[in-house]
Parts: C-alpha cells; sequence; structure tokens
C-alpha cells in the first residue's frame, strides 16, 4: 500500500539539479528498488523475522533506531491527552449525569456536539494563531526551549497545549457515556435500594452506580487507541512534536519505506499490548471475571 503513491525514494532526489538519471538508477539498484514489488515484500519480510527492520532512506541508520527515538515523545502526548480525557469526560459526564438542571444539560450537549465536531488539525491551528502567535502564553511547538535548561516544568508547558487539542475529542465522547450510563442506571434496582436506605439520588449514583458505569470505560479506552494514534498523528504535525505520528507523517513525503512500516509495526504492536491489558483489567477490576 506504500507504493500505491507515485513515486518513490529515488524520485525525491530527482529535484536535485545535480542528481543524473544514472546515479537515480543507481540508488534505486543498492535499496533494491528496481525489483518487483513481490520481490522487494519477501525481503523485506525475511529480514524482519531476523529483527532487521531496514535502513532509513533519508537518516541513512537502521528504521528500528529511528523510531525508537520517537516513542517516548509520543508516549508522552498520548498518555497526557488520554488523562485530560479521563478527568474533564469522567468529571463533565457525572456532573451532567446527577444534574437535572437544564442548564447544566443544555451546556454539556453544546461541549459535546463542539468537543466531536471540531477536527484537532482545526483546532490546533487556532490554540496556536490565538494562544502562540497573539497572547504569547505558549511556546509555538517542540517538546522543549532550545537552547534553555531541560526541567519538567519546561517539558509540560510544551506538552500542555498539544495534549489538550487531542484530549479535547475524548472529553466530548467519554462525557456523553458516562453521563447516558448514570441516566440509564438511576431507575436500577440497586440504585433504587440504595436511595430507600436513606441515600439521595446523587450520592447514591456516585457510590452504586458509577463504578458500573465506568467498568465498561475500559473496553472504550482499548478501542480508541487506534484513533488516538492516528489523531496524534495530526497534533504532532501541528505542534511541531516530534513523535512518531510526525515521523510517520515525514516519511510518507520522503517515501522512506523502512521507516514507514517500522512505525506501522509499532502501532499494531501497541494495540495488540493496550487490547491484552484491557482484558487483564477486567479481572481486577470485576471479581466476577475469572480466567482459566
Amino acid at each position: 500500500m506504500v507504493h500505491l503513491p507515485k513515486g518513490g525514494p529515488a524520485d525525491v532526489y530527482a529535484a536535485d539539479p545535480s542528481a543524473t538519471p544514472e546515479a537515480i538508477e543507481r540508488m534505486k539498484e543498492i535499496w533494491g528498488l528496481d525489483q518487483p514489488l513481490h520481490v522487494q515484500y519477501g525481503r523485506w519480510v525475511t529480514r524482519l523475522v531476523q529483527g532487521d527492520w531496514g535502513r532509513s532512506y533519508v537518516e541513512r541508520r537502521e528504521a528500528i533506531e529511528v523510531v525508537a527515538d520517537r516513542i517516548g515523545p509520543t508516549l508522552r502526548l498520548t498518555g497526557a491527552a488520554l488523562l485530560v480525557g479521563l478527568v474533564a469526560g469522567v468529571g463533565l459526564g457525572v456532573l451532567a449525569g446527577v444534574s437535572r438542571s437544564p442548564g447544566v444539560q443544555h451546556a454539556v450537549r453544546v461541549v459535546a456536539v463542539l468537543g466531536m465536531s471540531v477536527p484537532t488539525f482545526w483546532s490546533g491551528a487556532i490554540v496556536l494563531l490565538v494562544f502562540s502567535s497573539y497572547l504569547r502564553w505558549i511556546p509555538a511547538g517542540g517538546v522543549g526551549t532550545i537552547g534553555g535548561d531541560a526541567n519538567l516544568l519546561d517539558a509540560l508547558w510544551h506538552l500542555a497545549a498539544p495534549a489538550l487539542v487531542l484530549g479535547s475529542v475524548y472529553v466530548a465522547q467519554w462525557m456523553r457515556y458516562v453521563q447516558a450510563g448514570l441516566e440509564s442506571v438511576a431507575d436500577d434496582d440497586y440504585v433504587r435500594t440504595a436511595r430507600a436506605k436513606g441515600l439521595n439520588r446523587t450520592r447514591a449514583l456516585l457510590r452504586h452506580g458509577l463504578p458500573n458505569v465506568l467498568l465498561p470505560l475500559v473496553t472504550v479506552l482499548g478501542l480508541e487507541l487506534p484513533r488516538l494514534l492516528s489523531g496524534a498523528m495530526v497534533t504532532e504535525v501541528v505542534f511541531s512534536w516530534p513523535g512518531i505520528g510526525r515521523l510517520l507523517h515525514g516519511s510518507l513525503v520522503a517515501r522512506d519505506y523502512p521507516v514507514v512500516l517500522g512505525t506501522l509495526i509499532v502501532a499494531g504492536m501497541a494495540v495488540l499490548i493496550v487490547n491484552l491489558i484491557t482484558d487483564l483489567l477486567y479481572g481486577v477490576l470485576d471479581p466476577r471475571v475469572r480466567y482459566a
């Protein structure tokens, strides 16, 4: 699939006036790009099972090293975005679920529609335009101040804006999920029994209804990882965040096939690992679940 777009790694260098047709053909021969596609794929798979991910055409070093250098920044960004989504989404969802105020319900609907409708590339550009270009409150991008001392506060300052933009989509989604869950269990027998024992509606929902509502959220988190990674790619490009998403974008533009495939392998492994952790967490959070 990565070979479907026209052009290739060697064609990227064709724009250089000093690149002769003979030199470009020689590069294709060295990289094995002169072979049929099925031969290239067979060679790549054979090397892959031996632990060789190939060499980057751009950085001229092992693709696995190039990808490994970008995993840390992506983990920080996606972890912070998940934290924003969980804290704000669950908090607002609980507020909307236990409140009967029409004003609160209307505000929640507005936030949900905006959060799920506005794409991250647009919201990220607006955040940069307003808070970076005009107000000068946040940095324009990167993981730290160039030439400055590396410290926790500086790292958090650079992380705040992209994490909020990436997490905003999940705030809206999980807020609606928690709200709908609380509303659905409000009339269940165990909640009505708790209220009959003297608890008011809010305390009964928080103490007895919320744990049952949050349990399926573990599954939702596992299923949302691919979408989170795709959103991280856009956010990393907008905020010049040196993670896997930005690496994938740059590698696609440069037709750096080994790095493109390496990033996709890492993304696939991350999905499998998160799904496994999700299944194991069910046994921890729900005593009714037992694994043979």
